[in-house]
């Protein structure tokens, strides 16, 4: 019997981990070279997936207005919502992720927490958390109110999970719990934070307002559930109350995130060891820095795949990468508070896979995406987000399906491919990089007399990038099918 309930533990984890294996990065301004706040993420979602990229405007709302929650709540919609950049993929309730017109960025990891049940009401909330962030809030540390408020007055609907939001001026990692119960501290400005599947936030002062928020029973109710005994001697730590020990000691989470923290770290650290929340990088960091992080394999690590193996693809493994199989996308958002929000917040997006294909600028000031990244428009991406995406119409020359392809073509030769692949794909970003700062200043220039034209030629440069990553991709997947 308890041989069963083992493999049955471990079926349920290895399920969990394909599933939701996201995987994020906070950087302090304190702690890139250019003084911006970064916030990177890899999207992991199992099964087959299409990933849409929208640029919704400001929208105004009628008084009565509801956002009607996918679980059957509602929540009193705001006169006006935000602006956004928003990455969807359909069919799931927590993959998605937004910058708004502010530079407020949110992406989320999947994390088990102890908690059955919890009290919710109207079934809580679950999908829509991210987006409200995103339509209402001005700055990351408003959005961790925003979202601790409907968390406590309707409940969160799932297990747990890690909310990464930032700002141009700072980081926040918020740990929800079914029910009503959260938690949020603020990354340090000199320091950076690697979030995998799991609580990565340990002991609390929620007296220090300035770097922690959450629910004020956070530690009664630990007490409460008998997760936490102050009789121990020990300090409160959240992430060993709430979080389940399979999850702490878990493959998909230990490795990815040792790996993350030794490439940025000057202290290096072991697979047993006690990890930081936040540590401070050997040098001042560059988005290309996380760039190179998200595509990471473990290379030159106990956990780097035999070459022989499988034709060289390191992505199909029982350790999971962090650039990894079932990668949906990837970004960095690069957040500068010395320019125009237009201008100084970019959406720097891989589409699939970062290993293989170059990460594309989307500028916060964008009018709109290339019509070919979503099938069909943002209006009907919410009616349609739940529904079954293989039967519904789109775009006949609509751009996930060539990137999919593209890299499960490549995996079958990784090892024979990926030399001219990383060429070339490093070749491309390096000429994004140099023409970054004259072409924004280019457009700075226009845009303090003529915003207008200056968003325009944001668009344009943009929507020029990701058409020539579209049609090199699907040359070269035509190349790789022998067509």
């Amino acid at each position: 019997m308890k041989k069963n309930i083992l493999v049955f533990v471990f079926i349920f984890l290895f399920s969990f981990a394909n599933l939701y294996a996201s995987f994020s990065i906070i950087v302090g301004k304190d702690a890139t070279k250019d003084g911006s706040v970064l916030l990177a993420h890899n999207e992991d979602a199992g099964g087959e997936r299409i990933v849409n990229w929208f640029k919704v405007p400001r929208i105004s709302h009628s008084p009565d207005e509801k956002i009607i929650l996918k679980n059957g709540g509602a929540l009193n919609q705001v006169k006006e919502t935000f602006g956004y950049l928003w990455l969807e993929v359909p069919g799931l309730e927590f993959s998605d992720a937004y910058m708004n017109e502010w530079g407020v960025t949110i992406a989320s990891s999947g994390c088990l927490s102890k908690e059955g049940a919890g009290s919710v009401s109207d079934s809580g909330i679950g999908y829509f958390l991210r987006k409200v962030i995103a339509e209402r809030a001005k700055t990351a540390r408003e959005g961790v109110k925003l979202a601790g408020e409907i968390i406590e007055k309707i409940g969160y609907s799932y297990s747990g999970r890690s909310y990464c939001i930032a700002d141009p001026n700072e980081g926040w990692v918020l740990a929800v719990v079914r029910g009503n119960h959260w938690i949020a501290k603020r990354v340090p400005d000199n320091e950076v934070a690697v979030v995998p599947n799991y609580y990565t936030i340990g002991e609390i002062d929620l007296r220090d307002t300035s770097n922690y928020l959450g629910s004020a029973d956070i530690v009664d109710y630990a007490i409460q559930k008998g997760w936490y005994d102050p009789k121990s001697g020990k300090k409160f730590n959240f992430r060993l109350a709430y979080t389940p020990p399979e999850v702490l000691q878990a493959y998909w989470n230990i490795p990815r995130h040792v790996q993350a923290i030794n490439l940025l770290s000057s202290k290096q650290y072991h697979y047993y060891e006690k990890l930081p929340f936040s540590f401070k990088p050997k040098k001042k960091l560059t988005v290309q820095n996380i760039m190179n992080v998200l595509r990471n394999h473990y290379e030159g690590t106990q956990f780097e795949m035999n070459p022989k193996f499988n034709n060289g693809n390191p992505h199909k493994n029982f350790v999971m990468r962090i650039c990894s199989e079932t990668n949906q996308y990837g970004f960095v958002a690069q957040l500068r508070n010395w320019l125009p929000a237009d201008i100084g917040n970019v959406l720097w997006v891989a589409p699939r896979r970062p290993c293989i294909q170059p990460f594309i600028p989307l500028y916060s000031g964008i009018n709109d995406v290339p019509e070919n990244y979503h099938k069909y428009d943002y209006k009907q991406a919410i009616p349609n987000h739940f529904k079954n995406v293989e039967k519904q119409k789109g775009r006949s020359d609509y751009a996930f399906p060539v990137f999919a392809g593209y890299a499960d073509s490549v995996d079958n030769s990784y090892g024979s491919l990926i030399g001219c692949i990383k060429k070339e794909k490093e070749t491309f970003e390096r000429k994004e990089f140099e023409n970054q700062l004259p072409f924004e200043e280019k457009v700075l220039k226009i845009y303090k007399t003529n915003s207008k034209k200056a968003k325009t030629l944001l668009t344009e440069y943009t929507s020029k990038l990701a058409e020539e990553v579209y049609k090199r991709t699907k040359s070269k997947q035509r190349i790789l099918w022998g067509r």
